[in-house]
């Protein structure tokens, strides 16, 4: 029960900050891109539960929800939406770019499939120097058509690099059907034409998504070489605040709307867990969203003194 309730607590920290994000964006506390992970929380909470301290996570710009379920503290998230320099970036990053090392969370990448050249490059670097973690990566299935796509999956399967491929499939690349996008539907299929295992997944199924983590995480930990999750999952709002959604019918939502992860999870748990415990949960999470913000807003923005800094090196040589 202990897991399932670790499991339910951090896809309701996940929505219910990325809800107060909207709201935040709305009143123009918060500007620039957002691009919201609602509905898929699922898959961040599934997959970061089954890493090591010692991982390393890569994500897209859609990183909010895997940030903070790899454990990057809720109020450096926040500062770094409104821009000021106690964000976990400094502010210089913004939603797009939540950057952690302390944490093992290498970006937020504002390009499609920016990341997974990262990542092989970081898996690359354990294998040398002797490291026995591994690199999750996550993007969205947009990014199967990019060319960097095709280079990493080939390069990671001939140098058995220990990088967890999970591929978002939320059915659309901004507005684009991945139908219309791909000739080929099964992206664990095309995949395994690599030499990775690769299977697909209920992304919108938590204890499903943990478990398909906890198999290739133990297979590339045992040296089993790289593999590629396609988690089947939707985002119940749009690409992005600045989108208007006109490109997918709204009885497809509510549709995938009634396999909401934490209502599946809630049900899952029922009768041991009670409504009161839900609220709990709820209570503790909106105490914790309300100091985040409250210190977003206290803090200060970076100096004028400080713009050039980081543009070079302070590490001498």
């Amino acid at each position: 029960m202990k897991e399932h309730l670790d499991l339910l607590r951090e896809m309701v920290r996940i929505r219910r900050f990325e809800e107060r994000c909207a709201e935040l964006y709305s009143s123009a506390q918060i500007r620039g891109f957002l691009h919201l992970y609602v509905g898929e929380e699922a898959v961040a909470a599934g997959v970061v539960s089954e890493l090591d301290p010692q991982d390393a996570v890569v994500s897209t710009y859609r990183d909010h929800g895997h940030a903070l379920a790899r454990g990057v503290p809720m109020d450096a998230v926040m500062a770094e939406m409104f821009g000021k320099v106690t964000g976990c970036s400094r502010g210089r990053g913004g939603s797009m770019h939540l950057f952690d090392a302390s944490h093992r969370f290498f970006g937020g990448n504002a390009i499609v499939g920016g990341g997974l050249p990262v990542a092989a490059g970081l898996a690359l670097a354990h294998v040398l120097r002797g490291e026995p973690r591994v690199v999750a990566c996550f993007f969205g299935e947009g990014a199967a058509a990019e060319g960097e796509f095709h280079e990493v999956l080939n390069l990671a399967a001939l140098w058995r690099l220990p990088v967890l491929f999970c591929c978002e499939n939320n059915m659309y690349a901004m507005g684009t059907a991945f139908a219309k996008e791909h000739a080929a539907g099964d992206l664990a299929l095309r995949a395994s034409s690599y030499g990775l295992a690769a299977w697909s997944v209920d992304g919108m199924d938590v204890l499903a998504v943990k478990e398909s983590a906890r198999r290739a995480t133990e297979s590339i930990r045992a040296g089993g070489g790289p593999c590629l999750l396609e988690l089947r999952t939707y985002r119940f709002r749009a690409h992005s605040m600045y989108d208007p959604e006109r490109y997918r019918d709204k009885a497809e939502v509510t549709r995938w709307r009634h396999l909401d992860p934490i209502d599946r999870l809630v049900e899952v748990m029922r009768p041991e867990f009670t409504d009161d415990e839900l609220g709990a949960i709820e209570a503790e999470v909106s105490v914790e969203i309300d100091h985040a913000v409250a210190t977003a807003e206290a803090a200060d923005l970076e100096p004028v003194t400080d713009l050039t800094r980081f543009v070079t090196s302070e590490v001498s040589t």
